[in-house]
């Protein structure tokens, strides 16, 4: 497939920092419980209200669902990177639509950690950017709680200088 000029901007002198592979298995464990929800609900649906090819369909469309999905999660995971500049911080991801962010850091007002629970049984942790802009935080998911720590501190601290030097 063909790269789009718009991703040759960033040549290789940046040194991105990929997700790590325990990434995919908390995002298709969390694909799994919702998978797993609406199974139940269909089931019990279907066991109310339809009649049994009703429910094979049913268990047919969440099957394959899941296998749709999962195939995507484990190639979102890989899309996914970071790399810090100078003056900003850079997130990549996305498949179909693919999102760069750029977030100077003199914009930057609070850099927060956050760590569900399946996150914590991996001993991931994921960093929020949060701006000025309207915008929903950047987010980078799937760090280990020491580079998620040094990583807030060393923003913090940028943002703190870049704002002092405005």
């Amino acid at each position: 497939m063909r790269q789009h000029p718009v991703w040759d901007f960033w040549p290789n002198e940046l040194s991105w920092q990929p997700m790590p592979p325990q990434l995919t298995t908390v995002w298709l464990l969390g694909m799994a419980v919702r998978m797993l929800i609406l199974l139940c609900v269909l089931v019990i649906g279907g066991i109310l209200w339809l009649n049994l090819t009703g429910l094979w369909l049913a268990l047919g469309i969440v099957a394959t669902l899941t296998i749709v999905r999962s195939i995507i999660i484990v190639r979102a995971v890989k899309a996914w990177g970071f790399a810090e500049r100078d003056r900003d911080i850079l997130v990549k991801h996305g498949l179909l639509t693919r999102r760069l962010s750029i977030v100077p850091y003199g914009r930057i007002q609070l850099v927060d950690i956050k760590a569900g629970p399946i996150e914590r049984i991996f001993d991931l942790t994921s960093v929020q950017v949060k701006t000025a802009a309207l915008d929903a935080p950047t987010v980078i998911p799937g760090l280990e709680p020491e580079v998620a720590r040094a990583l807030r501190d060393r923003l913090a601290r940028l943002a703190s200088e870049a704002r002092e030097g405005l």
